[in-house]
């Protein structure tokens, strides 16, 4: 338990997501135990009392969050409504409490996994260990990034950016990361498992050390001969060593019960393309921009997730529409075919597919140029908005 005490506020720093003795993070063992000490400890014992729960975490993040979050938080009506697929697959929406008390809290965290106390920080909560308190703060702080320049290219789009929103968007910009470059990942053929679960740890490793994947969100996998090697459900991508199964690709064992939920969508990548590796993260602007749709008479609006027919690009990648699983709007049915024209994949609100034949390299390469041509794409809309 000591070993995670620490692990996961460094980790939240290094990510970006807060400054550095910012996290207050406790956890059941034998007794309540805390990081460090805070002013806020009280308070929180309180909503551990209040709660069934493993472990408590709070911060206040660090920029850009911090504006995007207090911004949307300070317009809020309850609760924020993210359009991303993470958030409304596993959050729904993102409540906020109007100050840092323990009912107030308590109340938030019996419906939801996180609550938001503008100008204070990010209350979330596990149930069996600090890990699922990490992840759902990531995803809250990706969430809201995604809805803030979402909503700004919208509202500047129909000429109704408020003044309070354009110096939010001004202040946030100033903190944003520098468009970014590919790792240098080792080249394929892969001889061997050996060699295959090392690619993919250092895949793994890359995505998240250049912050194109939230919390443990995103996937990836490599054929190796009658084998799909594809990193777990749950799996955090820069920690998988012994988190990667080998599931046949004639669905003879039931090896892929512990797979990544979108193992349906990989296998038919690889079996459509014929390509080796499939790389799925979830880089920003990528997904922001795969919100952007101006129309309003569009008969699938609300459904545009799973339904889209709008054949839109960006970033120079097709933008395609689909959900996890095998049904009928499943990823395995839109994404492949997709791949087969196009090097690199948006899905709606979701994130980036790409494939390479032999290697991560070039899956990566292609990911990184899509990211950062719709970075570009997006500030181009909004003709820099004053910044």
């Amino acid at each position: 338990m000591e070993g995670m005490m620490r692990k996961y506020p460094r980790k939240l720093v290094s990510a970006g997501y807060a400054e550095a003795g910012e996290p207050l993070l406790g956890a059941l063992d034998a007794d309540l135990v805390w990081n460090r000490e805070d002013p806020a400890v009280p308070v929180l014992e309180e909503v551990f009392a209040g709660l069934n729960i493993q472990s408590l975490l709070f911060s206040r993040q660090a920029e850009p969050y911090r504006t995007v979050i207090d911004h949307l938080a300070g317009n809020a009506e309850g609760a924020i409504f993210p359009q991303d697929t993470e958030t409304r697959t596993f959050f729904h929406d993102l409540p906020v409490v109007p100050e840092f008390r323990a009912a107030d809290l308590v109340a938030a965290l019996r419906e939801r996994k996180c609550a938001i106390v503008p100008g204070r920080g990010v209350v979330t909560f596990g149930t069996v260990s600090p890990e699922q308190a990490f992840i759902t703060f990531c995803s809250v702080c990706f969430a809201a990034f995604v809805k803030f320049f979402a909503d700004f290219l919208g509202d500047f789009r129909k000429g109704r950016v408020t003044a309070v929103q354009r110096e939010a968007f001004r202040r946030a910009v100033a903190h944003l990361d520098g468009p970014v470059s590919p790792p240098a990942l080792r080249e394929g053929p892969f001889p061997g498992e050996k060699v295959i679960l090392a690619a993919m740890a250092e895949a793994g490793r890359a995505t998240v050390e250049n912050r194109l994947v939230d919390s443990y969100f995103g996937n990836l996998s490599c054929l190796g001969g009658k084998f799909l090697y594809i990193s777990q459900t749950g799996s955090s991508l820069d920690e998988l060593e012994g988190c990667i199964d080998a599931v046949p690709l004639d669905g003879s064992s039931c090896a892929g019960i512990t797979a990544s939920s979108e193992l349906s969508a990989h296998r038919q990548i690889v079996l459509y393309t014929g390509k080796t590796v499939v790389l799925h993260g979830h880089p920003r602007f990528s997904v922001i921009l795969s919100l952007d749709c101006d129309r309003e008479d569009c008969p699938e609006r609300g459904f545009c997730h799973t339904r889209c027919p709008e054949r839109r690009f960006a970033g120079g990648a097709p933008i395609v529409p689909g959900e996890v699983g095998t049904g009928r709007y499943g990823l395995c049915r839109t994404v492949p075919p997709a791949l087969q024209e196009h090097s690199g994949v948006i899905v709606h609100g979701h994130g980036v597919f790409t494939a390479g034949r032999e290697d991560f390299r070039t899956a990566f390469e292609r990911l990184f140029a899509i990211e950062n041509a719709c970075r570009e794409e997006y500030f181009r809309k909004v003709g820099g908005a004053g910044c």
